[in-house]
């Protein structure tokens, strides 16, 4: 009799904690995040609308695309990487990625930026340091027969600054420079 009381108790509490939560809960935390936070809480989508007027979404500017061609900004190689900054493989891994730029980009005789030849540890880190996207700005602008400058100009207004001020690094949004130098996203010049 008492094992029964038990399994019933026990039956009653886990259907309860269900309820409350894996549908309570989940459904007001996914209330509160799309009142207060929509764009966020739908993956930081970059929609463009077209000519049409219909709206395209080209991905989320929180997440890495590969981009391999040389008209379009390259960010940091994809896939997760937790390897420690001195082992062989890691090594291995840097001089194949040096490697690669020196034949995707041989007229280029600057210093290959760190952060072009690590993955990060996410491995779709959507964000480049300023002075990996300085290191592409020639060879994209011969690729799409434009100025420096007006690279330099895209470049600028995909870049955000560190939080308050201090926190963290400035970082160049690859997805954002692309979809700005393909024209469709449009952005505001920075002089």
């Amino acid at each position: 009799m008492k094992i029964k009381k038990l399994f019933r108790a026990a039956v009653v509490c886990f259907g309860l904690m269900t309820i409350l939560c894996g549908i309570i809960y989940t459904a007001a935390v996914t209330g509160a995040a799309q009142l207060l936070f929509p764009d966020q809480a739908n993956g930081s989508m970059i929609v463009v609308t077209q000519e049409d007027g219909t709206q395209k979404e080209y991905g989320s500017q929180l997440l890495a695309q590969e981009f391999t061609k040389p008209q379009y900004l390259i960010g940091r190689p994809l896939g997760v990487s937790n390897l420690s900054p001195v082992s062989k493989e890691q090594q291995t891994l840097v001089l194949e990625r040096i490697n690669w730029w020196h034949s995707f980009d041989p007229g280029n005789q600057e210093e290959i930026p760190m952060d072009l030849v690590t993955a990060s540890g996410s491995g779709v880190d959507p964000h480049i340091s300023p002075e990996a996207a300085e290191y592409q700005v020639a060879r994209i602008a011969a690729a799409r027969n434009m100025t420096e400058d007006e690279v330099r100009g895209i470049i600028k207004t995909c870049t955000k600054g560190r939080l308050l001020g201090f926190i963290g690094e400035p970082g160049v949004n690859v997805l954002k420079v692309n979809l700005a130098l393909d024209g469709l996203l449009k952005i505001k010049k920075v002089v």
